[in-house]
């Protein structure tokens, strides 16, 4: 047989890793699962099994994985849901986690090994240009967020054997890293733009190669506004690089970048929110949720808001007619889920919801604000961006016609009445309306558009928490008293910051995480170690 052949068949069999649960992060599955050598080659059976696997380190189809990163850190910390079970004594949101719910986006087996086993093995079983730029651009979707999560992180150093216990990089050289990347991906495929790929490949876009290219530049604009607080002329390069191309950035709701597919369970999401669900006094299940609910962030703004887009986000609470929408206090003690926590509104998902990675509202957004607030040549003005985004937004979750929304020029953030009487916070969150004022400084421009941003990245915690880290916004309501456990190492106002190295690398990686910390951090290795980009004057 062709030695190539052959070594494309090995390698194959090695990138259903992430189908497995193995001991060592890195330890490659062999198992074929019974499929012949003849459907390992059709239909691009081998790429598909490598992209899927890198594709599978962004949002994990593996519930417990998913159910730590997006429901009980991203989620609390953007103010999108709140731990709704009161077993739960050390939560992200009581700021007194303990090292495996933080741990997760560097030392679980389903995050970043999956990831580097995955892209290196896609690296070995094919020299396709295409396939390779696709392959660049989802391990940076995937490492971007290990990256906000943590600040600096093992990237350029690791090689092909996937070896982790590897030389950290600071914050800043991973984002010029892969503003670089994203950048040398698109100069691979413009010219390849109508060379599709086997859409069995592709779990995103079916082997649209235009639609990667377009992929691409959304998330270098992204990753350009996120740095530009701590980077301000690689920011504006950067941004005005990726709108201006020739294949340019998101423009509909068709371009948006989500995952349809999962396993016999679905969307892992959706199971981890009505994880222990309460039942009512008759024996049927509440469908509000069960580990986690609504948070009270959103829904006061939203029902201040009047937003149409409530029933498409929310089920109602068991509050009462009065308290339609109602969210639950994140960072407080936990009520008792069966007589108290089960009333708050929970998620609307299904099995079938697609997790988004990315959507055409977002990108609308940020050209909004680096046109409005940093001057970058956008192509247009904020005005017509923002409002763009909140018409994308209402079209994407089916919300109907957004003009009277777009002309509200009265309703603010809904002040939050806890109906159980305990957690109440009385402070206004924020006068912010939803109409453009053509008049506002750069900071109320800022706000507008970073909290209408953040009501139509539902679900999206680790994007949201990111933005509110570096601009302040939108206003959340912080930790209560009690509900802070960190013993005064998390100011209640100002939030975690970042999440605590993994404690195994200071067994395993004893040398590069201490010079992490000592070099690149900026600070002792604590939640509320602000990051390289989080560096607004405010």
């Amino acid at each position: 047989m062709n030695t190539n052949i052959m070594k494309c068949l090995i390698m194959a069999a090695g990138a259903f890793v992430t189908a497995s649960c193995t001991d060592n992060y890195l330890e490659i599955n062999s198992d074929t699962y019974g499929v012949t050598q003849d459907e390992l080659q059709r239909d691009g059976y081998i790429i598909r099994s490598a992209l899927t696997g890198i594709a599978n380190g962004v949002i994990s189809p593996d519930v417990n994985t998913t159910q730590f990163t997006e429901c009980l850190l991203g989620g609390p910390l953007a103010g999108y849901l709140a731990d709704a079970n009161a077993g739960f004594a050390n939560t992200i949101s009581n700021y007194n986690a303990t090292d495996n719910w933080t741990n997760v986006f560097m030392q679980s087996d389903k995050m970043m090994p999956v990831v580097y086993t995955n892209y290196n093995q896609l690296r070995n079983v094919t020299d396709n240009p295409v396939i390779l730029a696709v392959g660049d651009i989802v391990k940076i979707a995937a490492m971007h967020r290990v990256c906000d999560t943590y600040g600096p992180i093992p990237y350029s150093k690791i090689g092909q054997d996937g070896k982790l216990q590897v030389e950290y990089d600071s914050q800043e050289n991973v984002y010029k890293a892969m503003i670089q990347e994203l950048t040398d991906a698109v100069e691979v495929l413009i010219p390849n733009r109508t060379n599709n790929f086997a859409p069995s490949a592709d779990i995103i876009y079916g082997g649209k190669t235009e639609k990667w290219i377009k992929f691409a530049n959304s998330l270098k604009l992204r990753l350009a506004m996120r740095i530009s607080y701590a980077a301000p002329e690689l920011s504006k390069k950067a941004a005005e690089e990726a709108v201006n191309n020739e294949v340019g950035v998101f423009s509909s709701n068709e371009d948006n970048a989500k995952v349809t597919t999962f396993g016999v369970d679905g969307n892992p999401i959706n199971v981890a929110v009505h994880y222990n669900m309460a039942k009512h006094s008759d024996g049927v299940v509440c469908q509000t949720g069960g580990d986690s609910h609504a948070a009270a962030d959103i829904i006061c703004y939203m029902n201040g808001y009047k937003d149409p887009r409530r029933k498409a986000y929310f089920t109602e609470s068991e509050w009462g007619p009065e308290f339609q929408y109602t969210g639950l206090r994140h960072g407080i003690i936990i009520p008792d889920h069966s007589s108290v926590g089960h009333k708050y509104s929970g998620v609307k998902i299904s099995a079938d919801s697609p997790i988004y990675w990315m959507n055409a509202a977002e990108v609308a957004f940020l050209k909004a604000e680096a046109a409005g607030v940093f001057g970058y040549n956008m192509g247009g003005n904020a005005r017509e961006f923002y409002e763009e985004g909140i018409r994308l937004s209402f079209e994407q979750w089916g919300a109907g016609d957004a003009s009277a929304y777009l002309a509200d020029a009265s309703s603010v953030p809904q002040v939050y009445l806890d109906p159980a009487g305990t957690n109440t916070y009385s402070q206004a969150l924020s006068n912010i309306t939803v109409a453009w004022n053509d008049s506002a400084d750069a900071e109320e421009m800022q706000e507008r558009i970073i909290t209408q941003k953040w009501i139509a990245n539902w679900l999206l915690g680790n994007e949201s928490w990111a933005d509110w880290r570096r601009t302040g916004y939108p206003h959340l309501i912080p930790a209560s008293d009690d509900g802070n456990k960190s013993n005064g190492m998390v100011d209640s106002a100002l939030g975690a910051r970042r999440m605590p190295y993994p404690r195994d690398e200071y067994v395993n990686n004893p040398e590069n995480i201490h010079q992490a910390v000592s070099e690149y951090l900026g600070g002792p290795d604590k939640m509320s170690t602000r990051l390289w980009f989080d560096c607004k004057k405010k």
